[in-house]
């Protein structure tokens, strides 16, 4: 059985984060790993609050699981802090991985998910080692610093974030508008040379909670099976629509998506 890792923090509501990954990974036949960075309370109305795990327990869990695992694949979600981030990057320096990277920075009820130092030693130190980064529009503003209010604009972020380092980037489209030009639930990958667009019908749900999670998780689980980026992209957004689809309503407010 092949083994992917996920870097992130806890919630409370398996909706999200660690959680979310883990059983997306185990739906796809693969053995989960888990470096838990901060613990979170949470449910689907939101984060209500955090708990962050000190660094030197993030390096101690990635020593501990490489030591002994051959793991194919790795993504991060919640990274909490500009400290955590500083261990996790100097760790993957010396690791040939495919590492995804969902920039976590705040949850829908906008906690602050990840603090303003960490958004800068994000940019600078994880997306230099990063294989795919998948901001959502938000995500996409803060990490360029380009407001996006047309494709022209969003052209221009995706190769800001590629010129940080990272090898590809797939802005995603949950938080897109017709103004754009492009429907929501299209995501846009741009790999250095060109732009690829990935369409799928959109689902008007509030079954969401853990989506970004889930289309992340999903992608590196595909990618730990040897598929291309482009067939691992194809086969989350697949994965993520039946997961809307046969979602179940769970307490109040955002349900989660992966079930």
């Amino acid at each position: 059985m092949k083994c992917v890792l996920t870097i992130a923090g806890s919630d409370s509501s398996s909706g999200a984060g660690i959680q979310s990954d883990l059983k997306t990974f185990h739906n796809y036949g693969l053995y989960g790993l888990t470096v838990i960075t901060a613990v979170t309370s949470q449910n689907t109305i939101g984060v209500q609050s955090s708990y962050p795990l000190p660094p030197e327990v993030t390096r101690s869990q990635l020593e501990s699981l490489f030591r002994y695992f051959d793991i194919k694949a790795a993504k991060t979600g919640m990274l909490f802090s500009d400290k955590v981030i500083r261990t996790v990057s100097k760790f993957f320096r010396y690791k040939n991985i495919r590492l995804v990277v969902d920039p976590v920075i705040s949850s829908k009820n906008n906690f602050q998910l990840l603090n303003r130092a960490g958004v800068r030693e994000l940019v600078n130190r994880i997306l230099p080692l990063t294989y795919l980064c998948t901001p959502n529009l938000f995500e996409t503003e803060t990490l360029s610093g380009i407001k996006i209010k047309n494709i022209k604009n969003l052209e221009d972020a995706a190769k800001a974030i590629y010129g940080f380092g990272c090898r590809n980037v797939l802005i995603t489209g949950g938080h897109f508008r017709l103004r754009f030009a492009l429907p929501k639930g299209t995501d846009v990958l741009y790999d250095g040379k060109k732009f690829s667009v990935f369409k799928t019908s959109y689902i008007n749900t509030n079954r969401t909670h853990g989506i970004g999670c889930t289309f992340s998780a999903a992608i590196t689980a595909n990618l730990a099976l040897g598929k291309s980026l482009k067939n691992s992209i194809i086969a989350a957004k697949k994965y993520v629509i039946d997961s809307l689809k046969r979602a179940e309503k769970l307490g109040r407010g955002f349900s989660p998506v992966e079930q």
